[in-house]
């Protein structure tokens, strides 16, 4: 199993009133590595795959630990825990080297924008997602989320 590694920047916009970033903030750096994942990584020179678009269907984000702004960038990992006929679940860790501060995963339907409707997988595409399935490395809804 392999895992998508995206190098995400903060920007001082990112924080709140509470000198760390704000909770909301969290989805937008999912889906910089989200968009960096699928497109990114489509096969083939002028591959299709994902292009004729996708929404997200469900988020489910624990929050670990604070994440203060600084200069380095944050890392996410990225990598899939189910694949369906049509839908796909990417699962997330947003970490340091020695410490987590947000765990996730979102479903994502593949979608027509021509036809507005939801789609299957395709067979490209799902060859693609096989190279990043781990169905155990479901990390949304551990027992490590901060608790207010």
């Amino acid at each position: 199993m392999s895992r998508h590694i995206y190098s995400c920047p903060l920007r001082w916009s990112d924080m709140d009133a509470f000198g760390h970033v704000n909770n909301v903030v969290f989805l937008r750096y999912l889906e910089e590595a989200r968009i960096d994942f699928m497109f990114r990584l489509a096969p083939g020179d002028g591959s299709p795959s994902f292009s004729g678009g996708s929404v997200v269907a469900r988020h489910e984000i624990d929050y670990v630990r604070p994440l203060v702004h600084r200069h380095s960038p944050v890392t996410i990992e990225s990598w899939v825990t189910k694949i369906s006929a049509a839908s796909l679940t990417i699962s997330y860790e947003v970490k340091d080297p020695d410490q987590v501060y947000v765990r996730a995963s979102t479903i994502v339907v593949p979608f027509n924008l021509e036809a507005q409707r939801p789609r299957r997988i395709t067979a490209e595409e799902k060859a693609m997602l096989l190279t990043f399935m781990d169905d155990d490395g479901d990390v949304a809804g551990g027992s490590e989320a901060l608790v207010a």
